[in-house]
């Protein structure tokens, strides 16, 4: 179909791409300072103050999340898809490295302990997403190391940081507030993040060790050998595809957290989750369901913890007990896999949500559920494609995940049956396994709004108010980055082609279950108003499981009907 949807043909993110892809041709590291003048230029919505001579505390949070907190340290970033990539130009033992992970994004990322760091990728969307948040980084930082070095002689950095936060607030031209976000971010590295600023700038290196599509291919397959080693099965079984995260579908199934509710409950009242008790006593007289959601928030906690170790290990003993295997991505891009077999589930165990009807019939099951930690972008068009090649019948593919929303609130669940791909620019039409009743008896905070449209964009940092503005107009409401590419894929798996470019596509023929669900945890419209600005803590929680239960309500209803009462 001939497209009608407008094109933003935004100059200043075409300019931003294109230099960033030109200067990463280079066979040796490349200045992020290269970058700056673009990445300022662009207007993004997650840094509108890029050129303001005080910190945009918002972008800087948002960037140190998604980056390791070793990046003080770091002068040099390496991009592989694969250790073998990274063997093959000179960096044979990275995964003997320390492992540094993000807080807000799931990448394997090591740590030679000196200066440089290696980062495995999996799609193009993860340069899209590293390098501008790199470079948003290097321009707040830098704009911190000149107010620092611009305090009076007598100035006591140390004292202000541990009592006088107004003053130090206004030497750095921040609020207290942000201040406080900003040491909330760091926690005991607070001060010694300030004088590591104080007394240098930051001048970061990347270098791309390898960009063909064939290697993210090699990389993708990779992956899959090493589910299909784990679970051979899954290449002679019906499946039901879930891109979801690594806690609420097993969480849901198992029972372990319930089953834990007396030292859940003993763990909360330590004096460490004081800040907890206040949120969960606020929230009490506001809520309507069960205490579930804060049970698997607590064992979330614990097992972050220090003693959480002994926790994990009796989950992942409880949880293979009922057919569920994890399998950890090791050697790999970071997008973790969970495969349960519904046939060996035990339902007395299920979360209360998911029904209390007679679930017998999943003994004649001979369908698995493959659950896979959301991926960035394309990365999502990369491995469906890769599980479809290799199962057949998939029953479902359902996806969950963040996204930002123009209309809602930060909390809310978006339900799109349009969605606009910026990174094929097709406009994907679809009939959505659900609606708003499906997910709203689940959810105490926050609306359902179902019937929207979706885009998925390149990179979180590349949308500015021009692009948000056209979209919004045409009514799109819904700003993410997998649902795409994950239809995309799905195209080609009841299509004879390769998925269109630039059209309009009917994707209601498609023979098995499609859903999407995102829940709100930006609100870019609102400046400031990002996961840079406030995590969804406890109450976010809320649209995870509401989402969650939605997915397996489904599978559950369809896999009665595909095996019948019996």
């Amino acid at each position: 179909m001939e497209r009608t949807v407008p094109r933003t043909d935004s100059q200043e993110i075409e300019l931003y791409l294109r230099t960033i892809y030109s200067l990463l041709r280079s066979t040796t590291a490349v200045q992020i300072r290269s970058l700056e003048e673009a990445h300022a230029s662009m207007n993004s919505s997650l840094h509108p103050n890029a050129r303001s001579g005080a910190p945009d505390v918002s972008a800087f949070i948002y960037s140190l999340l998604r980056l390791p907190d070793c990046m003080p340290n770091v002068q040099q970033v390496l991009l592989g898809q694969s250790a073998q990539v990274f063997s093959q130009h000179g960096y044979p033992r990275v995964e003997s490295w320390r492992t540094t992970p993000a807080r807000a994004r799931r990448r394997r990322t090591f740590f030679d302990g000196r200066r440089t760091l290696a980062c495995f990728i999996v799609s193009r969307s993860d340069i899209e997403d590293i390098l501008p948040t790199m470079t948003a980084y290097q321009i707040e930082w830098n704009k911190l190391h000149f107010l620092l070095n611009r305090l009076a002689a007598g100035f006591d950095l140390e004292l202000a940081a541990q009592h006088q936060p107004e003053r130090l607030a206004g030497a750095l031209q921040m609020t207290v507030e942000e201040l406080e976000r900003l040491r909330a971010v760091w926690g005991g590295r607070f001060l010694d993040n300030l004088k590591i600023i104080a007394r240098q700038r930051c001048d970061l290196q990347v270098r791309l060790l390898n960009g063909s599509l064939s290697e993210y291919w090699r990389a993708t397959r990779a992956w899959w050998e090493n589910i299909e080693r784990t679970c051979p099965g899954l290449l002679q079984r019906p499946v039901y595809f879930i891109s979801s995260n690594p806690h609420s579908i097993t969480n849901l199934l198992s029972g372990y957290a319930l089953s834990e509710r007396k030292a859940l409950m003993a763990f909360l009242k330590r004096p460490e989750n004081a800040a907890t008790r206040r949120e969960w006593v606020e929230l009490q007289s506001r809520r309507r369901l069960g205490d579930e959601n804060l049970l698997y928030y607590l064992l979330k906690k614990l097992q972050q913890g220090a003693d959480g170790a002994e926790s994990t290990a009796a989950q992942l003993r409880a949880e293979q007990g009922c057919g569920i295997t994890r399998i950890a991505s090791d050697h790999y891009f970071e997008v973790d896999a969970q495969v349960v077999e519904l046939s060996e589930l035990c339902p007395p165990n299920f979360d209360p949500r998911l029904g209390g009807e007679d679930f017998a019939f999943l003994k004649r099951s001979d369908a698995l559920i493959l659950n896979v930690d959301y991926p960035l972008g394309l990365g999502a068009y990369n491995i469906l494609a890769k599980v479809a090649e290799h199962v057949s019948p998939v029953l479902g593919v359902y996806s969950m995940g963040k996204g930002a929303t123009l209309n809602g609130v930060i909390g809310d669940v978006m339900i799109p049956n349009v969605v606009h791909d910026e990174q094929s620019q097709n406009t994907y039409m679809f009939t959505n396994a659900f609606n708003a009743a499906d997910v709203a008896p689940f959810l105490d905070f926050g609306s359902v709004l179902d019937n929207q449209k979706a885009v998925s964009v390149q990179g979180t940092f590349l949308q500015n108010s021009d692009f948000m503005d056209v979209f919004y107009r045409e009514g799109y409401t819904d700003i993410e980055m997998e649902a795409g590419p994950y239809l995309s894929a799905v195209y080609e798996m009841y299509r004879p082609t390769r998925h269109p470019v630039n059209e309009i596509v009917n994707l209601q023929p498609a023979p098995f279950d499609v859903g999407i669900l995102h829940y709100a945890s930006d609100k870019p419209i609102s400046k400031g108003r990002n996961l840079g600005a406030g995590t969804l803590s406890f109450a976010g929680m809320d649209s995870t499981y509401a989402t969650s239960i939605a997915i397996l309500r489904r599978i559950l209803q369809r896999e009665r009907a595909r095996v019948g009462q019996g």
